[in-house]
């Protein structure tokens, strides 16, 4: 009998997500035509912007790189922080934690939302938007490494006399490096992937002028641009993963 309740509650929840998110395979099979038409609308590609599009991949990539630079710099102490097993202050323990779940709450694209109204329109508003989701994501994740590490070495350090500064140097940095360079290269990909679509908040990079190329139904300089991208995305996937395999 529970197995036939769960069973039908996870039916009923599937069916009331499907009414809820208006899933309409009649109005997707009458939409792929048009979809078709654009795409073979799309060819030849639109060669002549290249070096604006250079540039605008450049502010991506810059983006990316400054903002998860920044987020990895400012994990490490906030995951200490966050951390039951070290923390100095356990009283800001929860309020660390409460901290990092708000940023990783709020994605990038929102934070570069707000910090274009503050900042103004440009790339600047969208390393703002990277750094704070990354901060919170690579925090939670090398607070929990942390939590979960034995901690053999750091009493061994702290029998000698060593205080909690100088114990956490030499056996807990030690321990965490290679999860936070693998996790910063990861989180650097990810947020190129990411930062494409920025520009659509007007945070710049190559997000802008794939918005702009919407907005004008330009689909030879639409279908441009996305080859680009994916070609940046594949390039910095294979260069992500031959760092990994020789930093850690």
């Amino acid at each position: 009998m529970k197995r036939w309740i769960a069973a039908f509650a996870v039916v009923a929840f599937y069916v009331v997500c499907w009414r809820v998110a208006q899933v309409d395979p009649v109005r997707l099979a009458e939409g792929l035509p048009r979809l078709g038409h654009w795409i073979a609308s799309a060819w030849p590609p639109a060669l002549h912007e290249l070096p604006l599009f250079g540039e605008r991949i450049a502010e991506t990539i810059a983006m990316a790189a400054i903002g998860t630079t920044a987020a990895m710099l400012l994990a490490l102490p906030m995951a200490v922080l966050a951390s039951r097993n070290i923390t100095p202050w356990p009283r800001l323990y929860y309020p660390a934690r409460w901290v990092l779940n708000t940023l990783r709450g709020i994605d990038s694209f929102i934070f570069a939302l707000l910090f274009v109204a503050a900042v103004g329109l440009g790339p600047f508003a969208g390393v703002i938007g990277i750094a704070l989701h990354t901060w919170g994501s690579a925090a939670k994740l090398l607070a929990d490494h942390i939590e979960n590490m034995p901690m053999g070495p750091l009493d061994a350090v702290r029998s000698t006399g060593a205080g909690r500064a100088t114990a956490i140097a030499y056996a807990v940095l030690p321990e965490i490096l290679p999860v936070l360079l693998s996790s910063g290269l990861y989180w650097w990909e990810f947020n190129v992937r990411a930062s494409t679509v920025l520009g659509v908040v007007g945070a710049g990079g190559i997000g802008l002028e794939l918005k702009n190329s919407m907005d004008l139904l330009d689909f030879p300089r639409l279908f441009t641009i996305i080859v680009l991208i994916l070609i940046v995305v594949t390039v910095l996937d294979q260069v992500s993963s031959w760092l990994r395999k020789r930093l850690v």
